[in-house]
């Protein structure tokens, strides 16, 4: 059988009124207005933290990262999932309201792609960092990245606050809404782009509107076939990756030194692995996969915060040359969230871990999400899950943003940000905490300001400790 050995929590089936009567008892000991307060632990080292991650990392890749953080504090605001979560950790807790955390819920880690019935879908879409936790801690993430992009954008006060209630009004009146609906309807329940461009035709400027129903008709060229035509050249009658150092390495050029291994035996031994890999799929989907065969593999650099942990990016072949599957092979460490909450994750590895966070939060995941763990070719063991590498994926740019695009995208995000924690937590007590007032999102909006500050704080630490030389960092790449 596919899929973890890890059971489901059980869960206590409480009645209607008494999940309602948990989420009121919550807001007694955790009242909505404290949602405002940041209080920073006195040894508080953001650039340290951003420094143990690197331990574990690609050594040659860590500048790359810091390099990109440095570009604006939105940039470092994405790479700084540690530091937050750790900030989190001394903020006011619901402890009774845990739900599957994103864990890195920021605007970028929101986008559009296809699901299995070939329909665009607009949903949360990176789960680097999901865990079980409590569930303001994803809503403040979001909240804070609106106000963080909206001063990088130059927006005045008064704009970005109107964003970021927006974003957590949507939050609350969707959990809200999802409370009522039965079971089986808050599971099956996705957004579909056609209904975003349908909000948004009212709520924004024509050339933003163009400019989404445009990136909708461009989504089905995003695919495998348009990897092929970007990264690879025909070797010996085959594609191959083409070397883009240090963004895109192929596995041939990082054989370390002694390897005698030949291309042939690289590949046959990526296969072995892929074969672990097949095991965590569902049986159908392995026998889809089963027609595709492993032709090469390469090193890249991905996002912002996860550059340094190993990606990989594998092409096989179907049919022919013109039948290709590009999978991405990423690599699952620890949640940053893992060592300041209480509940711990289920599962057998890391990857594992990304994976069923990925199936609990998504209405509708790639059908090649996988997992495996597997020794490289250093020796060391590690986990990675997988999927396609571009399946109509596409996502929204804050930078070019406009005020009330912004505060339409925003509200999209915070709807699905509220459909993916109903799926993994209580729905019904967590609406219930929330209540039908403002009150949550003037004090989650308090604290993005408040955040914001502190973003804007260690993006210049950051840059001090280059121009300092604790670090290194490589811009432009």
């Amino acid at each position: 059988m596919a899929g973890s050995a890890a059971q489901p929590k059980a869960i206590a089936h409480e009645t209607v009124a008494e999940r309602q009567a948990k989420g009121k008892r919550q807001r007694e000991t955790v009242p909505l207005s404290w949602h405002s307060q940041l209080e920073l632990a006195p040894d508080r080292d953001p650039v340290g933290l951003l420094e143990s991650q690197a331990a574990s990392r690609v050594q040659e890749l860590v500048p790359i990262r810091y390099g990109r953080m440095l570009e604006s504090p939105f940039a470092f605001y994405r790479g700084a999932a540690l530091p937050m979560a750790a900030d989190l950790s001394h903020t006011p807790t619901t402890t009774l309201l845990e739900t599957q955390l994103c864990g890195d819920a920021h605007l970028s880690n929101f986008g559009a792609f296809g699901a299995p019935d070939r329909r665009l879908v607009f949903d949360v879409n990176d789960f680097d960092e999901t865990h079980p936790g409590p569930f303001e801690w994803d809503v403040k993430r979001l909240a804070a990245s609106v106000e963080i992009a909206g001063r990088v954008n130059g927006y005045k006060p008064r704009k970005r606050r109107e964003a970021v209630l927006a974003t957590v009004e949507s939050y609350r009146t969707h959990m809200r809404r999802l409370s009522k609906r039965d079971n089986l309807d808050v599971w099956y329940e996705r957004i579909e782009y056609e209904s975003i461009l349908e909000y948004a035709r009212g709520a924004i400027g024509e050339a933003a509107w163009q400019r989404l129903v445009s990136a909708a008709s461009k989504a089905t060229s995003r695919n495998s076939i348009q990897v092929l035509g970007k990264l690879t050249q025909i070797v010996d009658g085959e594609p191959r990756f083409v070397a883009t150092p240090p963004l895109l390495v192929p596995l041939r050029d990082l054989v370390p030194e002694g390897d005698e291994r030949t291309d042939e035996e690289l590949i046959a031994w990526l296969r072995q692995m892929m074969r672990r890999y097949r095991t965590s799929l569902q049986y159908d989907r392995r026998i889809l996969l089963e027609q595709f065969r492993l032709v090469d593999a390469a090193r890249k650099v991905v996002g912002v915060g996860s550059v340094g942990t190993r990606a990989w990016v594998l092409l096989m072949l179907g049919r022919d040359n013109d039948d290709p599957l590009f999978l991405q092979a990423k690599e699952a460490q620890q949640s940053v969230l893992a060592p300041y909450v209480e509940t711990t994750h289920r599962f057998r590895n890391e990857g594992e871990r990304a994976v069923a966070g990925q199936h609990i939060m998504q209405a509708a995941s790639d059908i090649f999400l996988g997992s495996l763990r597997a020794n490289g070719a250093d020796g060391f063991q590690r986990d990675f899950y997988v999927r396609q590498l571009r399946d109509w994926k596409m996502s929204a740019n804050p930078s070019i943003m406009e005020p009330e695009t912004m505060l339409a995208y925003g509200a999209v995000c915070g709807r699905s940000l509220a459909r993916a924690h109903a799926r993994g937590g209580d729905r019904i007590a967590i609406a219930s905490y929330l209540g039908s007032s403002d009150k949550f999102d003037v004090a989650v909006a308090e604290f993005a300001s408040r955040y914001a500050d502190v973003t804007e704080s260690d993006h210049a630490a950051l840059a001090a400790a280059v121009e300092a030389g604790r670090i290194t960092a490589e811009r432009g790449l």
